[in-house]
């Protein structure tokens, strides 16, 4: 199971955003303010928790749920595209009054730090970031979306977590200990994402909202191609990604040669760094953002 939670030292609801946004606060409130962003799209913060507060030790880190997910909820019928998720960021920057965020991005909060970077670049409006760090960042390119897909599924029905769906249907647990049935279910879900399935059982639980999910992809388009528009943007920018992660790491690989940043790549871990390899991951993570703290 995974380690206890604690609560934030602040939270609150954005203010300026079209629809108010949850957010909340660790670490030293005096410290630099460290932005980071989850994964998604559709999903909240917390399954990025405990292990990522590891950044709350040095900085004053801030959270929030993307709209549609966890607390940030939405209407039905609004439309939610990647544009929204950007002008959302770009809402939660001007109100927390960041002069150049700092941000640390995960799965599809690395796109989102991508296309806010993008965006950024267009609009004298927009804070450019001061520097990103893009943890198993989500396919930046539609081939590489579709190559992930077809890793997943094969993943998902591979002899090994099949074995383990068989069993768990087996063990009577639904009935004699719903709690734990409903954990197990959730960790054969998410396994694919793993080197190793049995450290699912370490990544707190989390849920999608589908239909946000479904809207901000199909946004994208059936051709997205983010690499092309990709080049250097005069901030440190740092990708990392697991050797085993189903999403290829030739997305990252090719979006930091485009970027020209520094590219980690972590040895036995699949698509959950700080889950699966959290020494790794915060080892190269600390590096970098020690590195390019302002002096």
């Amino acid at each position: 199971m995974p380690d206890y939670i604690p609560p934030p030292r602040t939270s609150g609801f954005t203010e300026t955003t079209t629809s108010p946004l949850y957010w909340c606060a660790y670490g030293p409130p005096a410290a630099q303010r460290l932005l980071v962003l989850h994964g998604g799209p559709g999903a909240h913060h917390d399954y990025l928790l405990p292990q990522m507060l590891h950044l709350a030790k040095r900085y004053n880190v801030i959270f929030y749920d993307q709209r549609g997910g966890g607390k940030s909820k939405s209407d039905e019928r609004e439309h939610i595209t990647w544009k929204t998720h950007v002008m959302d960021l770009h809402a939660i920057i001007r109100e927390f009054a960041i002069p150049a965020p700092s941000i640390v991005a995960y799965s599809f909060g690395g796109m989102l730090a991508v296309l806010y970077a993008l965006e950024a670049r267009k609009h004298d409006s927009m804070k450019s970031p001061s520097r990103l760090a893009l943890l198993d960042c989500a396919p930046l390119r539609m081939e590489y979306r579709k190559s992930f897909e077809a890793e997943f599924l094969k993943r998902q029905n591979g002899m090994h977590i099949r074995q383990l769906r068989e069993e768990l249907a087996a063990s009577g647990l639904r009935e004699s200990d719903p709690s734990e049935y409903k954990q197990r279910t959730f960790e054969l879900a998410v396994a694919p994402y793993f080197a190793d399935p049995a450290k699912a059982k370490n990544l707190t639980p989390f849920r999608v909202t589908g239909r946000v999910q479904t809207s901000v992809w199909e946004s994208l388009g059936s051709d997205y191609d983010l690499i092309k528009d990709l080049k250097p943007m005069g901030f440190p920018v740092m990708f990392i990604h697991g050797r085993d992660d189903p999403i290829p790491t030739a997305s990252s690989i090719e979006g930091s040669k485009a970027m020209e940043g520094e590219l980690v790549l972590l040895d036995d871990c699949g698509h959950v760094p700080y889950v699966e390899q959290p020494g790794q991951l915060f080892g190269a993570l600390d590096r970098f953002l020690a590195a390019t703290d302002p002096k």
